[in-house]
């Protein structure tokens, strides 16, 4: 997906977008850590680092799941796990986590946030980057709001999900009224990993000043790097 990307961004080299990136990661990452979904662009990491990767399925039926990425090399999956929940992994455990192009995927990005930092030590570092809608085909849809991430965090996901499916056929897919019902049938029987929140700069940048009322961490970047924004969160322990 992520070349995918690339070709969305407005008169940015694929290099200048990627060398930020890598050198915002040799600013922060070390030690032992996992990254979640990383399919064919596992992140480049800087020396001495190590990841584990986790994913919800296996590689043959990851390549089920994304026929467009037939050809390309998958990491292995080292930890198969439901990465919002992380639920095999310790509470405490990693020096950091890598969530890149991954939250957007989330149908619950509040709780995925948590448990994120939930398996970092005290320090840990948590990297996200995630779509600038304005750039992407995501462009014509609307910004997921606050309230209704915390719908999504306090009632469980499943009370909109039907409603992101449509939303994806329509504004994505660009299926006609007659289509629509059989679209989102589809992607409904695959359980299809879409965009299921799209946000801007403001609406990231809101998401984490309210987040870091309720959890424990810092915000130590958020940086617009061309058509994505870049998020460094550090954990922190709550005052004793």
């Amino acid at each position: 997906m992520l070349k995918q990307f690339i070709k969305h961004l407005l008169g940015i080299s694929s290099e200048s977008f990627l060398t930020r990136r890598d050198n915002i990661l040799r600013e922060y990452i070390r030690g032992s850590g996992l990254e979640l979904g990383a399919l064919h662009n596992p992140m480049k990491l800087p020396k001495g680092a190590r990841a584990s990767y986790v994913d919800r399925m296996n590689v043959d039926d990851l390549r089920k799941q994304y026929p467009e990425l037939n050809g390309k090399n998958l990491v292995n999956v080292d930890i198969i796990a439901d990465g919002e929940r992380l639920a095999p992994v310790p509470d405490g455990s990693q020096d950091f986590v890598i969530a890149n192009h991954f939250l957007e995927h989330c149908q619950n990005p509040v709780a995925a946030i948590e448990n994120m930092l939930r398996v970092l030590k005290h320090a840990g570092i948590l990297f996200l980057a995630v779509p600038d809608k304005r750039f992407t085909f995501d462009k014509d849809r609307p910004s997921t709001a606050y309230e209704h991430l915390m719908k999504d965090y306090t009632a469980g996901p499943e009370c909109s999900k039907t409603e992101h499916f449509i939303e994806w056929a329509q504004k994505v897919d660009k299926v006609s009224n007659e289509q629509l019902a059989e679209r989102v049938r589809q992607l409904q029987e695959i359980d299809y990993s879409i965009h299921f929140h799209v946000w801007t700069q403001a609406e990231i940048i809101e998401l984490m000043l309210m987040l870091k009322k309720v959890f424990q961490f810092e915000i130590e970047l958020i940086n617009q790097n061309a058509g994505e924004i870049i998020v460094i969160l550090r954990k922190t322990q709550r005052p004793s």
